[in-house]
């Protein structure tokens, strides 16, 4: 005998699995109407400041390090034009960077209530554009008063000397690369919050922005290489001129250029670590909370290299593990959580073992009565509130939920994990429900039979489709049994190979009433009901208990 919907009343119509439902938005989500007023601020100040400090230094640096009594007959006239002409400059294109990258940082007005969903997908790319190039976009601007520099300091010294002019101008560019990248690296920092918004939007592709690669090397040529070419600048022209560069003048020149290398190196290489190491050590504390147990988090998508797409592939990673984790909770709904685990562990194979079960089959007294007098939601209400009281009773006490039908369940001890007991764990079980039922707020009237014995439990079905189920004489006579439960004043018969195979402790619970030959069977079967729920019952007739015929069990 199998379990199966009996053909004598008609089941429910299956559900089909579905997984989890895709929740699309009428449009494409909403990018950022434009960078937060505290970032444009911090960016800004960041550029003046660094702009300012780098062109101070260099200042110093030049009027101690270029031979100008060497190079023009009026030294002193020659250093107070740069001065003055510094003195007004460096403001000035302090202040032009600082306007421009603010206005570069501005992301287009978003389209009105009436826009297509194409147009709000193209503000969504500009404004991506914007926040991801930022960075680069803002080094550009800031080169552009260090250029402007280069021309204007050229063209002024070139009235004294050519030599001098040019030896200027590879002083200005010099500190404005080094200045720039320093800048550069600090607006990335700053940046991280507004990349991590449009990341939400869309992750990155890992195209058309520098890599991990470039943006390290980049950090050597120019936070160290740059700098140093000063030094080997200062060393030629002190083979040019032998005058001017003493033996002591030349060390210190020397020394104080390779420390600044040193300083300038050190700090751009930092910048550029903490941007990496902190996309980094964000995803391996994410990953020690995964490897808690831990599925609900995610990371902030913040750099725009292998990195953020490293942050991404794992936010991928954790969305796809809680979706097997939801999908797995779903599935051991539907079929028991051990078979679940059996069934992701991949132990599947058609096919079953005899093994020693116990059987409970519980189902509805009157349920066609409850389907003519009460409304459908209702009578679904009242099947769901007994359910759960099955449930919660059959997996209390160790036994698996193999289906529901209708309104009745089969309830498995035994199978698909060995139980020690498990004959007198579906006894302990039956009398529990009844009680429940008796007792408990369910007002449900219900037939409980058990039986124990060898069956096959396994899978049955085919590759593609397939189910966990058990198959054998105790999966019948349960069924027969509660057919019985259903005319006794106890709700509940028993078979007396359960009790024989009960725990002497459970098997004192019951007294056997008689043998009586079961429909469909060729032998008497003893029949057993619970020592203390005698007279619990009385006044019940047994004429109250229709459709004793129906079950969900296949029968004879």
């Amino acid at each position: 005998m199998t379990a199966g919907t009996p053909s004598d009343a008609p089941g429910p119509a299956e559900d089909s699995a579905a997984g989890p439902a895709s929740h699309a938005s009428d449009h494409p989500a909403e990018a950022p109407s434009d960078v937060a007023f505290r970032t444009k601020a911090i960016v800004g100040a960041l550029i003046v400041a660094s702009n300012l400090v780098g062109a101070g230094l260099l200042v110093g640096l030049a009027g101690w390090v270029l031979p100008f009594r060497a190079l023009v007959a009026d030294e002193a006239e020659a250093l107070r034009v740069n001065l003055i002409l510094f003195a007004v400059y460096a403001p000035v294109g302090a202040a032009m960077a600082f306007a421009f990258g603010w206005s570069w940082m501005r992301i287009p007005e978003a389209p009105g209530p009436g826009a297509t969903d194409a147009d709000r997908e193209r503000h969504r790319r500009r404004a991506r554009r914007v926040v991801l190039r930022a960075p680069l976009r803002l080094g550009v601007v800031q080169s552009v008063p260090w250029v402007f520099g280069v021309v204007l300091f050229t063209a002024v010294d070139a009235h004294w000397s050519a030599t001098l002019a040019a030896a200027v101008a590879a002083m200005i560019a010099l500190g404005g690369i080094t200045t720039v990248t320093v800048a550069y690296r600090m607006t990335e920092l700053a940046l991280r919050r507004e990349v991590a918004r449009v990341f939400v939007l869309e992750p990155p592709s890992g195209s058309g922005m520098p890599g991990v690669a470039l943006r390290s090397l980049g950090t050597w040529v120019m936070g160290t290489g740059v700098p140093l070419l000063g030094v080997v600048i200062a060393a030629g022209t002190s083979l040019v001129y032998v005058d001017y560069f003493t033996v002591t003048r030349l060390g210190l020149v020397t020394l104080v250029l390779a420390l600044m290398a040193l300083a300038v190196g050190f700090l751009v290489t930092a910048l550029t670590s903490t941007s990496l190491a902190a996309s980094v050590l964000a995803v391996r504390r994410a990953l020690r909370r995964v490897e808690d147990g831990d599925l609900d988090v995610t990371v902030e998508v913040t750099d725009t290299t292998e990195l953020g797409l490293l942050q991404s592939g794992f936010n991928t990673m954790v969305a796809g593990l809680r979706e097997r984790d939801r999908v797995r909770e779903l599935f051991g709904q539907q079929v028991g959580e051990d078979v679940a685990a059996a069934a992701v562990a991949g132990e599947f194979e058609l096919g079953g073992e005899v093994r020693e079960v116990a059987v409970l089959f519980v189902d509805l007294i009157g349920s066609t009565q409850l389907a003519a007098t009460l409304p459908p939601t209702e009578v679904m209400t009242r099947l769901n509130r007994f359910f759960a009281e099955v449930v919660d009773v059959v997996e209390g006490h160790g036994g698996w939920i193999n289906k529901f039908e209708g309104d009745a369940a089969l309830a498995v001890f035994g199978a698909p994990t060995d139980h020690d007991d498990a004959a007198g764990a579906a006894l302990a079980a039956a009398r529990a429900l009844a009680e429940r039922l008796d007792h408990g707020q369910v007002a449900i009237d219900a037939g409980i039979g058990v039986s124990a014995g060898e069956a096959v439990a396994g899978n049955i079905g085919v590759a593609r489709r397939y189910e966990y189920t058990v198959i054998g004489d105790p999966v019948n006579e349960a069924a027969r049994l509660c057919d019985v439960a259903k005319t006794t004043p106890e709700r509940v018969a028993v078979s007396g190979s359960a009790l024989e195979r009960a725990d002497r402790t459970e098997a004192d619970r019951w007294r056997v009433t008689g043998a009586r030959r079961l429909r469909g069977r060729e032998a008497d079967t003893e029949i057993g009901v619970p020592t203390a729920r005698d007279g619990r019952r009385e006044g019940r007739d047994a004429a109250d208990a229709p459709e004793t015929a129906r079950s969900g069990v296949t029968r004879g």
